[in-house]
């Protein structure tokens, strides 16, 4: 039997953005699933307030269902789906056969980018919401390196209730890496860090450290930046075959 495969999307993305590495990695649809973060092209199930907690146990909840059915599963993260599936790890290791994480970890030292911090204040995270359409902001993620179909799909969904998921996330986090960066340490080893040295958001050093805390491999890529899921594809796809592979 082969292992579930889970994979989540970070911000401001949907499912959508795993197309191309998915293409490449041969599996049947069966073992493929991609969540979507709740209020991302998502109904908000009841009482939910879009805080870190909130997506981590959701999270949580999403593959303790596919565990109990198949076991442990294999688990790929980028950008917030990547902070959440830390911490997910890091709370619930024996879900996971294997964890990776792409452009975006828990640590301690990091600071959030000028945008996260615009995102966390009142009224001018409003604003900037207010203000992004969706030509804009296809044409910003063609910049950083998506198909100029994805982009355009991407953009498309950032509607309304995703930009106020957003902002409550992103508010609620404002201490994220100071209060999950302890508990990594209980991650355990069988993971891949997927990084592109040229991510405007999140430095490379964080990647560096984050493996050599966890004692994770890490795969760097100079020429790729913060969507390096996107623009390296083909060779995530090695990647994970090789870590799945191994364990």
């Amino acid at each position: 039997m082969i292992r579930p495969k889970v994979f989540l999307h970070g911000v401001p993305d949907t499912p959508a953005l795993w197309g191309p590495v998915i293409s490449h990695l041969g599996l049947s649809d069966e073992v493929i699933h991609t969540p979507a973060l709740p209020g991302f092209g998502t109904e908000l199930p009841d009482d939910f307030a879009c805080t870190k907690e909130d997506y981590v146990s959701w999270f949580l909840d999403t593959v303790a269902a596919l565990h109990e059915q198949h076991g442990p599963v294999d688990v790929v993260g980028h950008d917030w789906g990547a902070i959440i599936t830390a911490r997910a790890v890091s709370l619930r290791p024996d879900l996971f056969a294997t964890w990776t994480i792409s452009n975006a970890a828990p640590h301690v030292d990091y600071e959030w980018h000028r945008m996260a911090k615009m995102w966390q204040t009142p009224v001018l995270g409003e604003l900037i919401q207010m203000l992004t359409q969706p030509k804009a902001l296809a044409r910003a993620l063609k910049e950083q390196g998506l198909p100029s179909d994805l982009a355009r799909h991407e953009a498309a969904a950032y509607d309304g209730r995703m930009k106020r998921a957003i902002l409550k996330l992103y508010r609620s986090a404002k201490n994220v890496s100071r209060e999950w960066a302890p508990e990594v340490d209980q991650m355990h080893d069988r993971g891949l860090v997927f990084w592109g040295e040229r991510d405007p958001y999140v430095p490379h050093w964080v990647g560096t450290d984050f493996a050599k805390r966890t004692g994770a491999r890490i795969v760097s890529i100079p020429d790729a930046a913060h969507w390096s899921i996107v623009e390296k594809s083909e060779q995530l796809a090695a990647e994970l075959k090789t870590l799945w592979a191994e364990v």
